[in-house]
C-alpha cells in the first residue's frame, strides 16, 4: 500500500506544481512553504526501508545517485528558465516558460530512461527514488529562483541611519 500512496502523492505534487508554474507567483524569500513539498516527498521516501535494492547494492546506489543528480540538474535548469520580474511596487514575480516545461519533459524522459536501465540490470527501484529526485528538483528550483529573485529586487540608494 505504501507504494500506491507514494505514487498518489507524487502525481498530486507534480500536478499542482506543474499547473502553478504557468501562473504568476509572488516570490517570498521569507515564506515557509517553499520547502514544504520537498520535505514531504523526502519524508515519504525515507520513512520505510527499501530505498536500495539489497541484492544489487552498488548498482542501486549508483542509480539513486544518478537519479538525484537528474533531479538537481532539472531543478536548476527549471529555475534558470523561469521568468522573473518586478512590478511597479518592487514585488518580485515568477512564471514558468515553455522552456521550463521542456525541462520538465526532459527530466521525465531521463528518469524513464534510468528506470529502463535499472530494469535491464535487474535492480529494483521503487517509487522512493522518484520521490527523492522530484523533492531535490523542487528544492533546487526554489533555491535558484530565490537566488535569481534577489538579483532583480530593486535597491533604493538610501543611506543607512547610524
Amino acid at each position: 500500500m505504501s507504494g500506491l500512496l507514494n505514487i498518489a502523492v507524487l502525481i498530486a505534487v507534480v500536478a499542482i506544481v506543474f499547473a502553478r508554474q504557468f501562473t504568476a507567483q509572488r516570490v517570498t524569500a521569507h515564506g515557509r512553504t517553499w520547502w514544504l513539498m520537498p520535505a514531504v516527498l523526502g519524508f515519504l521516501a525515507l520513512r520505510q526501508p527499501g530505498l536500495l535494492d539489497t541484492a544489487h547494492r552498488a548498482a542501486s546506489v549508483a542509480l539513486l545517485a544518478v537519479s538525484l543528480l537528474i533531479g538537481l540538474a532539472s531543478g536548476a535548469a527549471w529555475g534558470w528558465t523561469t521568468r522573473i520580474w518586478t512590478d511597479e511596487s518592487g514585488v518580485v514575480w515568477t512564471k514558468g516558460t515553455w522552456a521550463a516545461a521542456g525541462v520538465w519533459l526532459c527530466g521525465i524522459a531521463l528518469r524513464l530512461g534510468l528506470m529502463g536501465v535499472a530494469a535491464a540490470l535487474g535492480v529494483h527501484q521503487g517509487s522512493q527514488t522518484t520521490l527523492l529526485s522530484v523533492g531535490g528538483m523542487l528544492l533546487t528550483r526554489a533555491g535558484v529562483t530565490l537566488w535569481r529573485a534577489q538579483g532583480v529586487q530593486r535597491t533604493y540608494r538610501v543611506p543607512v541611519a547610524g
